[in-house]
């Protein structure tokens, strides 16, 4: 099956769940703005809830404190240790789950309606009153030094951190937002109280619930569970200054293959080319089959098993990046060969047979992401951080069905830079010297 009919029937298999996603504006009588889609048909909810900010948040001394303080939120809150709480949430049939990225710290949870109550007060101590017993962050704090020490012996962790010191500097992107083993080892209970008042706050507050409920039901849940979050919290970092010399540098490895990856200046979302880079991705990196890095670079040339490349516009900076792995012996020329299609799509442009192509998967593949309460609730709070209009998701495709293949060459001429693209490469590769462009 090819991957264009593959995405056609994917699309219409996806059409009716796809077609339900009825986005609701709700604002709450204290002035909580949340997004909801209904679902009465299972009494079930799911409810997404962000702050932004993220690991971004850490003051360059204490690195790693808003992902040490996301990690031991669970462990217990209120009146209850980590393991009563566990047992709580579990009798109720519900779940929580917390992440910090660079950008947002979010909280995911999922209960019944005949549960929704007493979910609710166990959620609620989380945000505003975890515990942080002594006990509980060297716990947890172990396994994040843990973590951090596997990174230094990975040459993907390597490859990636090299990279985005290169690119960001001394700003929250440029190092690892769980921070290293030093920093966290020094992190005391004041740090990690300090990082959650910075993170959980009015002003920087993004919600999305799907399923069992009304909008008068949210609007109380909301009043109730997060009304009284402070109003502010931590200055956001400045944008970052985005420094790509272009070029190559080595991270010297001990291991039979290189891990490559590379990076050159990006598209912002709401720039109105992003639609066109987006399909132009699709043709050039996105790490399918059909795209022409993986044609080249693996069924060609038999160079590596994967390569892939994609956008990454965060809310402080937008990158274009990508990466590869390859025998330390021809690392060098899977890296002349990404060069060189880079240039080839920047001078030669893309065919209209590409484009559509490339229009009809991602347009087929669209529906799926909408497979349930929980990742609709992520998607719609993820739109509210972007920028994004309530019925982006009605308009979506239509946007992509709008770009034109003269729209994509317009945008790669101007986009993609083959010279200002920069390589790290972590391992011992033949034939491959550092240079600056």
């Amino acid at each position: 099956m090819t991957r264009m009919l593959a995405a056609l029937l994917t699309l219409v298999l996806a059409l009716p769940a796809w077609a339900e996603v009825k986005v609701q504006d709700v604002t709450s009588p204290a002035g909580i703005n949340a997004w909801l889609v209904e679902d009465h048909t299972i009494p079930f909810t799911a409810l997404e809830i962000r702050f932004r900010g993220g690991t971004s948040l850490d003051p360059a001394d204490k690195r790693g404190a808003v992902y040490l303080m996301t990690a031991l939120i669970e462990e217990g809150a209120g009146d209850l240790d980590a393991r009563a709480h566990a047992r709580a949430v579990e009798a109720l049939a519900a779940s929580f789950r917390y992440d910090a990225s660079d950008d947002a710290v979010s909280v995911s949870a999922r209960f019944l309606t005949e549960n929704r109550d007493e979910a609710l007060t166990l959620l609620g101590d989380t945000i505003h009153e975890p515990r942080f017993d002594p006990e509980a962050i060297e716990r947890v704090r172990a396994q994040v030094i843990a973590s951090r020490e596997s990174a230094t012996k990975d040459p993907d962790d390597i490859a990636r951190a090299a990279l985005n010191k290169l690119i960001f500097g001394d700003h929250p992107y440029g190092s690892d937002g769980e921070g290293t083993v030093e920093s966290v080892a020094a992190l005391t209970r004041e740090d990690i109280l300090a990082a959650h008042a910075a993170v959980f706050a009015r002003d920087r507050l993004y919600v999305s619930a799907v399923g069992d409920i009304t909008p008068e039901e949210l609007g109380a849940m909301l009043d109730d569970l997060l009304a009284d979050l402070p109003e502010t919290g931590a200055p956001l970092p400045d944008p970052a200054e985005v420094t790509i010399p272009g070029g190559v540098k080595v991270v010297d490895f001990d291991t039979p293959q290189s891990v490559a990856v590379f990076g050159q200046r990006g598209i912002e979302r709401m720039d109105p080319d992003f639609f066109a880079a987006y399909v132009l991705n699709e043709v050039l990196g996105s790490g399918s089959f059909e795209s022409r890095l993986m044609k080249e670079v693996r069924e060609k040339r038999g160079l590596t098993y994967g390569v892939y490349s994609y956008l990454a516009p965060r809310d402080l900076a937008a990158v274009y990046l990508g990466s590869v792995a390859s025998g330390n012996d021809r690392v060098a020329e899977a890296i002349k060969v990404i060069r060189e299609e880079w240039a080839k799509a920047a001078t030669d442009g893309i065919s209209a047979e590409e484009v559509e192509a490339a229009k009809t998967y991602l347009t087929g593949a669209y529906p799926l992401r909408f497979d349930g309460n929980g990742p609709i609730a992520r998607i719609l709070t993820g739109m509210q951080m972007q920028g994004l209009p309530i019925d982006y998701i009605v308009t979506r495709n239509d946007k992509v069905n709008a770009v034109t293949v003269e729209d994509v060459n317009r945008v790669a001429a101007e986009l993609l830079d083959p010279e200002g693209l920069q390589f790290v490469v972590v391992g011992r590769p033949v034939g491959l010297v550092e240079s600056v462009n």
